[in-house]
């Protein structure tokens, strides 16, 4: 089965591939989960329109990614979350958490699956993240969680 992956899936492609698949796993899992659409001649345009979007994110070379690092490390983020008494979160600080709060901050949009955290955040305070923009260039962002 010929698919387009509309999304990234571990061990088979990014978003715009087009990808030869075994009838059952295309049918049962990825296009269930929105993960891929039938490839169709008219399809090439979905790809090429997938294409288009990823460059536009993307970073272009190493002096590009080094400024997006000056700007993520130049000032802490805020992110707002209810909280108990004691400063526990109700719930947790989530990398596309972090990733809306960079974009709300007139950042520049990251991509939820290149933020790591060192665990999960859920207490207020400050915390740590990490951005991978290239393989070489890595941001550490200050994460500043405080109550509503």
């Amino acid at each position: 089965m010929k698919l387009i992956l509309t999304q990234e899936v571990n061990g088979l492609g990014i978003a715009g591939d087009v990808v030869e698949v075994k009838d059952g796993y295309g049918r049962n899992y990825l296009l269930p989960q929105g993960l891929a659409t039938a490839w169709t001649r008219g399809g090439q345009k979905q790809v090429d329109q997938i294409n288009r979007a990823r460059k536009v994110r993307a970073i272009r070379d190493r002096d590009h990614a080094n400024e997006v690092k000056q700007t993520l490390e130049s000032a802490p983020v805020r992110i707002v979350a209810r909280a108990g008494e004691g400063g526990r979160l109700f719930g947790s600080i989530t990398t596309a958490d972090v990733a809306g709060a960079v974009k709300a901050a007139g950042g520049v949009v990251l991509d939820k699956r290149k933020v790591e955290l060192a665990g999960p955040i859920k207490t207020v305070g400050k915390h740590k993240a990490t951005v991978q923009l290239l393989p070489n260039v890595v941001a550490t962002v200050a994460i500043e969680v405080v109550t509503e």
